[in-house]
């Protein structure tokens, strides 16, 4: 960020407080509050689009003319409960994606790169967790996290097994299909990205680009899953702006896939790790399953 710019505003407004957070400089003054940060995008052409479709739920953009940096207006967040705020963020990101969503012409090239990389990714992982397990089997007292994987490993095997099913199916589905869903994607989405205020706000917009509108919930569910309630979040999402199926599909599929655990660390993190990657499978299934209940009715 270049320093130069910030210390002519800090001239310009004399803040009595300065803080730094992640990649934002907060200056709190008498003449207002804002927020400094690196210019990495056309901010102002982001935002001209948005309010174009009628969509305003960001921080004002006061200056962006400095060299290297953009000066946003600061937002203060209000606390609430988790479960609120997410329930307000999701309608947020709802609104936003019915609001610039439109159907994009592509090849079957396009649905053949994402099938290509998620089968990539389940064979990898899968291939991974076989060769840890087939090494912890031959050890003779096992540590106790050794021991905690070898005991559920047909869990987290399982689900690369409906992961991998389900995208052969999909994209048996999307062979005859000559568009694509794209819409103004957040692209970081998670409840620290949200402020409530005056009205509601998502921030850091740094990464936002037009794509599937299955990326923000994908992201959003791996960043909050733990605690939120997604089937709730799920459904209010629906009722603004409904998935396809097909991407719904590759929402339960991205979702199903395990993350990778570390067994390079101490035993007490490895079996913590352990227990995360089980409680994320557990979560995601118990999310997913009603969804199949119904379709084998």
């Amino acid at each position: 960020m270049n320093s130069r710019s910030i210390e002519l505003i800090k001239e310009v407004y004399k803040p009595y407080k300065y803080t730094i957070k992640g990649q934002a400089h907060i200056l709190n003054s008498t003449s207002g509050d804002i927020v400094i940060k690196e210019k990495k995008r056309d901010t102002r052409e982001l935002y001209s689009y948005l309010y174009s479709r009628n969509f305003s739920s960001f921080p004002t953009l006061i200056d962006d003319s400095r060299e290297g940096i953009e000066i946003f207006s600061y937002v203060q967040d209000t606390n609430m409960p988790k479960e609120q705020k997410a329930s307000d963020l999701i309608k947020v990101i709802a609104n936003l994606h019915q609001k610039t969503i439109y159907y994009k012409e592509v090849s079957f090239d396009e649905y053949q790169k994402i099938y290509d990389h998620l089968k990539e990714q389940i064979a990898y992982l899968r291939y991974y967790y076989d060769n840890i397990f087939d090494e912890f089997f031959k050890e003779v007292y096992p540590s106790p996290s050794h021991y905690f994987l070898m005991r559920n490993i047909s869990k987290i095997l399982a689900s690369f097994d409906f992961a991998e099913h389900e995208l052969e199916d999909w994209l048996d589905k999307v062979r005859q299909l000559h568009k694509f869903r794209v819409c103004q994607i957040h692209n970081k989405l998670s409840l620290s990205h949200f402020h409530k205020s005056d009205k509601d706000y998502l921030i850091s917009w740094d990464d936002s680009r037009r794509d599937s509108p299955v990326l923000d919930l994908i992201h959003f569910y791996k960043e909050e899953y733990r605690d939120l309630p997604f089937a709730t979040l799920l459904e209010t999402y629906q009722k603004i702006n409904p998935l396809t199926d097909e991407e719904k599909q590759l929402f339960f599929i991205v979702i199903s896939i395990p993350f990778k655990v570390d067994f390079n660390e101490s035993e007490k993190d490895v079996y913590q790790n352990i227990q995360k990657v089980l409680d994320y499978v557990y979560k995601t299934e118990e999310l997913i399953r009603p969804y199949y209940s119904v379709k084998e009715k």
